[in-house]
């Protein structure tokens, strides 16, 4: 009998330590096998052969027939579960899709070989930028929206395919995926692979194996879940957009892929691209403090003598408002002149829904969700209220439900109301939303060729809509509300609110056509909006990382952020205050306070964060923690 240290697959299991199993063969480690847990059959990752345990010990019930996982990946997990504290159940379901041995169909593939004429010649820009990145090491590709990065990333790819290397390239947002499948697969043809969460489990576990299974080398792109796939031999790893926080796991084990990216690029000795226009300040003053390449690239790939003009509307002066209460009279001139010439147009709201606030004109009632006391938003589509925190929802009231008056008012404006505000100011034009709420076949990468191609007149939408898009026939971006971003009680506030608006305006102005950005704010002095309007990167990175440094805030500190939730406030404050009090003197606390989002689910919360300059202290905290006491390492925002 042999014993075995087998990592399971199984989010019932919490332990830290890897459970034992017994077998009557050698397994390699890295095998896929399936064994009991409880009154479960799981699947598994043999680690190690271990000494027989003093306790009685169950069999491993079956071995896959499916290749053994690298050895870079068991590396990896082992990292992971240092690096991010949690229990090994919930580290293996990142590596390894559920009901893997049910869909062990291979799916081969071979790689194109060729070069399309139709790929476009770099730039001397982009030749000076490639032969820079020829060192397998992490670089921060910084260049302006349109000064393509993408075909960089190609050009590294085809060097690292050559060499029979395997290539990740990761972007933020799964409607991406379509435009970046349509740039590398004219190039590389089938080996290219998309992994996402919009796939059935079947297409999603039968790619996997594909690539576990694969001699040839593949180039994987997707979402941050990608950082995981079974590849031996990875030769680069892109971050698109590096900046955009949903790169950050909201959920156990809290993982930054920017972090877990440079592990790999470690243990691979791989080139590691963080590209983005506007950076995260965080990462270029490490990038700057580490002697790592920045890489700046500042004029646009194509150099047509393209114009971008930008109008900043102060949103106070409601005489600029004449036939709509949210879309102004330059922006709406700029728009019937953009589809007269027959281009497009873009509004941005990052707001979803019809209307943000339901309120009584004659008392003070406003209609809030009854589980997380955040106020509802209101769907004209479905006529329903909807809480975008925990899901509740009701019919819209037609009278206030405490005083009875028939007079309900509908505050603030989301992208559905804007929908419908387009809709009566341009009866003639072909108008699509794209957000959150949109359904699957509305999504955006379920219509990228129609508006691509110039079928779509004005697209309305969200924060997806600013990231990466290239559409060659859109002229004109209107941002509806800059002040979003900046409203929020965050040290990030200022740096999203430079992103979004660089991001945005970024649609425009890439050298297909003459631009012009209209910029609706209540704030028009903005030092943030200025700066991103200007595209002044420098002077705002240098103003935002003096308030870092003096506030103590990343990259001058490790963050914690610890969080307790019980049936009230007064209980959630007082084992706040008890686990703050029992914290290590040697570190920063802040609080306890009420979280921004104090109550969801009927639940209240407070939190803690805590400030180190030591990140070992900050896991020693997570380890004594109390089970009742959730916690988030190196958060993207304190909200």
């Amino acid at each position: 009998m042999v014993f075995y240290e087998v990592w399971v697959r199984s989010n019932h299991y919490h332990g830290s330590e890897p459970l034992t199993y017994a077998a009557n063969e050698n397994i390699k480690p890295g095998q896929i096998v399936v064994v009991p847990l409880r009154h479960e059959t799981v699947i598994g990752i043999v680690f190690k052969k271990t000494a027989k345990p003093k306790v009685k010990t169950k069999l491993i019930q079956a071995i896959s027939d499916l290749p053994t996982l690298p050895i870079e990946i068991l590396q990896l997990m082992k990292w992971m579960k240092e690096y991010y504290p949690s229990s090994i159940g919930t580290i293996t379901q990142l590596f390894i899709p559920p009901n893997i041995i049910k869909h062990q169909n291979q799916l081969y593939s071979n790689y194109l070989n060729r070069r399309p004429s139709t790929i476009p010649d770099l730039s001397e820009d982009q030749k000076m930028a490639i032969n820079s990145m020829q060192n397998y090491d992490t670089y921060l590709l910084h260049g302006r929206t349109g000064s393509g990065k993408t075909r960089i990333y190609q050009e590294l790819a085809i060097q690292e395919i050559s060499k029979q290397k395997s290539v990740l390239l990761l972007t933020p947002e799964i409607s991406l995926t379509t435009q970046l499948e349509d740039d590398f697969k004219h190039i590389f043809g089938n080996s290219v692979v998309l992994l996402h969460s919009t796939l059935t489990p079947k297409q999603r576990a039968e790619r996997w194996v594909q690539l576990l299974s694969s001699k040839s080398p593949k180039i994987v792109i997707g979402p941050r879940s990608i950082i995981f796939s079974p590849l031996s031999n990875i030769g680069l790893i892109v971050i698109d957009e590096e900046h955009e926080p949903s790169y950050k796991q909201e959920q156990a084990p809290y993982y930054l892929t920017s972090r877990v990216a440079a592990k790999l690029r470690s243990i691979h000795v791989a080139k590691l691209i963080l590209g983005s226009a506007t950076p995260l300040v965080t990462d270029y003053y490490l990038a700057r403090n580490r002697e790592k390449p920045i890489i700046r690239l500042d004029k646009l790939a194509r150099n047509n003598n393209t114009k971008l003009e930008t109008i900043v509307v102060d949103s106070h002066d409601r005489s600029l408002f004449p036939r709509s209460n949210y879309i102004s009279q330059p922006l709406t001139n700029s728009i019937e002149t953009a589809i007269g010439r027959g281009e497009q147009a873009l509004l941005y709201l990052n707001r979803r829904g019809t209307a943000r606030a339901i309120v009584c004109t004659v008392c003070d009632y406003q209609a809030k969700c009854p589980r997380c006391d955040l106020p509802l938003t209101y769907h004209g589509d479905s006529h329903l209220l909807r809480c975008h925190l925990c899901g509740f929802t009701s019919s819209a009231p037609i009278s206030c439900p405490e005083c009875h008056n028939p007079t309900i008012k509908y505050l603030s404006i989301g992208t559905k109301a804007v929908v419908s505000e387009a809709e009566r100011l341009f009866p003639d034009a072909k108008i699509q939303r794209f957000d959150s709420d949109s359904s699957k076949a509305e999504r955006l990468e379920q219509h990228y060729s129609d508006i691509k191609n110039g079928s779509v007149d004005i697209i309305v939408g969200t924060q997806l809509l600013a990231k990466g898009l290239d559409l060659p026939k859109l002229s004109v971006v209107g941002v509806l509300l800059a002040d979003t971003s900046l409203q929020l009680p965050d040290y990030t506030a200022n740096e999203r609110t430079f992103q979004l608006l660089s991001q945005v305006v970024g649609r425009v102005g890439r050298g297909h056509i003459d631009g012009k950005a209209i910029i609706q704010t209540y704030q028009p002095q903005s030092p943030a909006l200025n700066a991103a309007l200007k595209d002044d990167w420098e002077n705002f990175y240098k103003k935002e990382i003096k308030e870092r440094q003096l506030f103590l805030f990343p990259p001058f500190t490790h963050l914690l952020k610890l969080t307790v939730s019980r049936a009230n406030s007064k209980s959630a404050q007082k084992a706040a205050s008890i686990i703050a009090s029992n914290l290590p003197k040697d570190v920063r606390v802040e609080g306890p306070a009420p979280a921004f989002h104090e109550k969801r689910l009927n639940r209240y919360k407070w939190q803690i964060v805590v400030k180190s300059h030591e990140r070992s202290k900050l896991i020693n905290i997570i380890d004594s923690l109390p089970s009742n006491c959730s916690w988030d390492i190196d958060p993207s925002d304190l909200i």
